[in-house]
């Protein structure tokens, strides 16, 4: 098991040896800093905790101040854990693009794009109501349940906020590496707007 800290920078596509063009995501990944690491004895489990994207101190407490000068480095603005590691990784140590090569595959974690308040159709897929004006029913959200329950049954799909949640696509596979620049080629597309955060760590399906 290992992984990455890094930013989504947007997609692209390139060219196969055998001419076929493969779209894909562009990571910047890190240069990461190992901030603290936890073991079985003091902790419970083992993993490391790693940090990228540096902070001002301005806007930064005392605490975290603290936690990242004993790495010896600055603070961070995006801190993860990755569990079953530890051997291997100090602390203070950077972790940079190279951690990885083309044909690997990976797990990709990150907050999906926010679309906000939405109806039962967009946030749920459901099919809409007959559109001629004597049906009197479009796009509502359909049954809200039987008269003698007096309520609305758990798990109804009713209209709300949509996306922003933590999403992780798995088995994607890396179709090249730029050590040079920091950054990955994954193939398909990862959760998130350009520039946010993602997390990339082996995958458990392989």
């Amino acid at each position: 098991m290992k992984g990455i800290l890094g930013r989504k920078l947007g997609m692209t596509q390139v060219f196969t040896a055998d001419g076929n063009v493969v779209p894909v995501t562009v990571i910047e990944a890190g240069p990461c800093v190992v901030l603290q690491k936890k073991d079985q004895e003091n902790d419970g489990y083992t993993s490391i905790q790693v940090g990228f994207a540096d902070k001002k101190e301005s806007r930064t407490n005392k605490p975290e101040i603290g936690h990242a000068k004993k790495a010896d480095t600055a603070p961070k603005r995006y801190i993860r854990e990755f569990r079953g590691v530890n051997g291997g990784f100090e602390v203070g140590q950077e972790i940079k693009a190279d951690l990885f090569t083309a044909g690997e595959f990976v797990d990709v974690t990150a907050t999906s794009k926010g679309k906000g308040f939405t109806g039962t159709i967009k946030r749920w897929n459901q099919s809409r109501g007959p559109m001629a004006h004597g049906s009197r029913y479009h796009r509502g959200p359909g049954s809200m349940g039987s008269i003698q329950a007096n309520r609305v049954p758990k798990g109804k799909h009713l209209p709300g906020h949509m996306g922003s949640e933590t999403v992780t696509i798995q088995n994607l596979e890396i179709v090249r590496v730029d050590a040079e620049r920091n950054v990955l080629l994954v193939k398909g597309s990862v959760p998130g707007a350009k520039n946010s955060f993602v997390k990339v760590k082996s995958t458990v399906k392989k």
